[in-house]
């Protein structure tokens, strides 16, 4: 009788799209249809995306924390940081290689003439590429405060780690301070699950927004290279990354995706890695057995430089502009293009819309017409969605695999089991 979480996010999803996609062919220029629902859509989606967010900054910090203070042995801390950065770097540019050899084969946009469809050049607001130098140096923060308030997560990170280690030097002198992080991590968490019980609404909100706003036209002059983008995406989603935890975990592909499912939709729906760190937590500790540990360091790092699907995206939008607008980009300059991806990427807000700002930084510098970006912007919200989806699974998938060689997971069905008694009681 009872539905899944998951199954509940689907059917919002899914009837809230269909009722979008309604009001916008079938109820256009109605003012009940376009003031009063897409209004209250509009605003109910904001809110329960505002109310994820709200959680993003503490929960990343205090689970940082208690994750370098519930490790046993501190020179665990360097080598699961060691392997998680890794991880997180080799998964980036297998996926910018592959993108980028995809698109050399496919040429998306060869066949269009873009040069004319739009009225409007897009000017840009950020014309500076990030480089590895001014990302290292910019972690260190010099007002922890304005960190906190501006969501900067690498500085965040560093904070929370820096903490850590320092609770960690105390020895036992430490204890009320470890006690008060884990009490500070269970609220958190209890947050999270009475927030998450307001999924399915606030994906239906959400979704009614998308149905309504779509542009057909648009849709159809670049329908090629939207499949080329969700089509290699949906492959990294439900067959590279279920792949390669099975070849590293020994977990069946088929259920490492049944334990992603939430996830997946959920972030469909928000398109935001930041928003979606919760639910990646929760999908780890309790649907797949990770230690909190690893999830609690793994998850945040992963939601700022885990960027494999933003990788994707951008590589594909920047060779379907080249292309479009008749300046393609010869193999030559592909390892410089495969290079800036990757600091694009790393650099690239996880939130909705961080993608389509790196490939208008990606066209400024390579020299590509301004006007592309506004291209990609109509259909971003498409690309994006299933961007952020391979993203966060692209999370859940390293950490499981560093939880495996740390021993640091446990038995999954054991683990997914209490969960739906956890968030019924209260």
């Amino acid at each position: 009788m009872k539905k899944s979480l998951s199954g509940k996010i689907f059917t919002g999803l899914f009837a809230g799209l269909i009722i979008g996609t309604a009001i916008q062919y079938l109820f256009n220029g109605v003012t009940l249809m376009d003031t009063y629902v897409l209004g209250l859509a509009e605003g109910a989606g904001g809110m329960f995306v505002s109310l994820i967010k709200l959680l993003v900054v503490p929960l990343v910090y205090v689970s940082i924390v208690c994750g370098i203070v519930e490790l046993k042995d501190i020179t665990a801390f360097g080598r699961l940081g060691g392997k998680t950065f890794a991880l997180y770097i080799i998964n980036t540019i297998i996926a910018i290689t592959a993108a980028l050899t995809v698109g050399m084969i496919f040429q998306p946009g060869a066949d269009a003439n873009l040069a004319g469809t739009v009225s409007e050049a897009v000017e840009l607001t950020t014309t500076e590429t990030p480089d590895i130098f001014s990302l290292i140096v910019n972690i260190v923060p010099s007002n922890p405060v304005q960190a906190f308030a501006n969501g900067d997560m690498l500085q965040i990170i560093f904070m929370a780690i820096l903490t850590g280690l320092a609770i960690q030097a105390l020895d036992t002198r430490g204890g009320p301070a470890i006690k008060t992080f884990k009490m500070a991590n269970e609220i958190m968490m209890k947050l999270v699950g009475l927030v998450m019980s307001l999924a399915p609404f606030g994906v239906f909100a959400l979704m009614i927004q998308l149905g309504a706003t779509l542009d057909a036209n648009t849709l159809m002059s670049v329908a090629g290279y939207v499949a080329l983008v969700v089509s290699m995406l949906v492959f990294w989603i439900f067959f590279f990354y279920p792949m390669m935890v099975g070849l590293a975990t020994g977990i069946k592909p088929s259920e490492f995706l049944r334990h992603t499912r939430e996830q997946i939709l959920f972030s469909l729906s928000t398109a935001s890695s930041n928003a979606t760190i919760p639910v990646t937590m929760r999908t780890l500790t309790d649907k797949i057995g990770v230690s909190k540990s690893v999830a609690g360091f793994g998850v945040p790092l992963g939601a700022t430089m885990n960027m494999s699907g933003v990788s994707i995206y951008i590589a594909l939008a920047t060779l379907f502009v080249a292309n479009a607008f008749g300046q393609p980009i010869n193999s030559a300059d592909i390892f410089t293009l495969g290079l800036t991806i990757l600091l694009l990427s790393i650099g690239a807000g996880g939130v909705p819309g961080g993608g389509v700002v790196m490939v208008g930084v990606l066209l400024h510098q390579l020299g590509l017409p301004p006007e592309g970006l506004a291209i990609i912007a109509a259909v971003d919200r498409i690309n994006d969605m299933f961007c952020t989806s391979s993203n966060v699974v692209g999370d859940t998938a390293v950490n499981t695999i560093v939880a495996k060689s740390e021993n640091e997971i446990g038995t999954a069905e054991a683990s997914i089991e209490p969960q739906p008694e956890r968030v019924t009681v209260n």
